[in-house]
């Protein structure tokens, strides 16, 4: 990443999102990890996974991380840059190299193995980033794990934050709470501290019972009235929830016809959502959106592979039927 100092206000991407992306290796045909002798090698990160989300609904975007100057680096940057993501101020770095994680499902759950720590990922720090670019944005979107990762990481997310701020950038925040990476104990002030920070905060229910310490509803919603923020909160019963200083608004699910793989969800939701106030909906249809994007990515394999584009969408909105021949 360069520390490029031109303004890119008007000409850049609408929405910027930075953080950890990591090679991802899957077993094909249903076996576990150990007993497979083949792996499927994609990729996956919750930012670039929104950003490419947004890319394929039709959105300016843009991406940035440090991976490392590897086969799995390489890529990585190249088919985020294929999918129309910007990544000028993506790097590739001989310091450290890319993150690893392997999944595999099996007998209906999920489990993830995780090969990060000294990645070149977790040495991004504050000194990578470029207010021009940031400035130049309509919305920063960052999430949880960014500040999970080290020390220099949390200076990063933090530091992009006040950038934004300071430019009157809209800023997006996913908890996206990880507790293979850090105790519920020490995410707690730092994810409270971004959501004050932020205009919109897109947590799950689990992950707010977490944060607050607490089951009730009714608690939670008068928590999150303590916020500037306006709060979309996920992983309701069949509904996502709008929560603003004076009303609850509920947005019905859509249902998914069958489902695939449910890693990457949340993120096609972000997407959807994201890409709904850019074409100024109001937050209950943005979020209708979002809801649709997430049924449809549980549907493919993958953590992003499965995101429809805008044409895809606006068919199941206006129950256009599929002509196979």
């Amino acid at each position: 990443m360069t520390a490029n100092t031109q303004s890119h206000s008007g000409s850049g991407p609408d929405i910027i999102t930075f953080g950890e992306t990591m090679a991802l290796l899957m077993p094909s045909g249903g076996k576990g990890l150990e007993y497979s002798s083949e792996l499927h090698s994609l990729f996956g990160g919750a930012e670039s996974n929104v950003a490419i989300g947004i890319s394929r609904l039709g959105g300016k975007v843009g991406w940035f991380g440090r991976l490392g100057k590897d086969p799995l680096g390489r890529m990585i940057f190249k088919k985020i840059r294929g999918e129309g993501v910007d990544v000028s101020r993506a790097e590739l770095t001989a310091e450290a190299p890319t993150g690893l994680m392997m999944r595999e499902v099996l007998m209906g759950k999920t489990s993830v193995y995780y090969y990060r720590k000294n990645s070149a990922a977790s040495q991004m720090g504050a000194k990578h980033l470029d207010e021009a670019y940031i400035a130049g944005a309509k919305i920063l979107h960052i999430t949880g794990i960014t500040p999970a990762l080290s020390e220099s990481c949390k200076e990063a997310a933090f530091e992009a934050v006040r950038i934004a701020r300071k430019h009157g950038v809209k800023i997006s925040f996913d908890p996206n709470l990880r507790l293979k990476l850090w105790s519920i104990e020490e995410a707690r002030p730092v994810l409270l501290e971004l959501a004050k920070l932020s205009d919109i905060f897109l947590p799950g229910l689990d992950e707010l019972k977490l944060l607050y310490q607490t089951e009730d509803w009714d608690v939670i919603v008068s928590k999150l009235r303590e916020l500037s923020a306006i709060s979309i909160v996920k992983g309701g019963e069949n509904e996502t929830y709008v929560v603003t200083s004076d009303s609850v608004t509920a947005v019905p699910y859509f249902k998914a016809e069958y489902v695939i793989d449910t890693v990457g969800a949340g993120d096609g939701f972000c997407a959807g959502f994201l890409v709904g106030l850019l074409k100024e909906y109001d937050y209950a249809a943005a979020v209708r959106i979002g809801n649709l994007v997430g049924s449809l990515i549980v549907q493919t394999e993958g953590d992003w592979e499965g995101a429809p584009t805008w044409e895809q969408v606006d068919a199941v909105l206006n129950d256009v039927k599929h002509i196979e021949r």
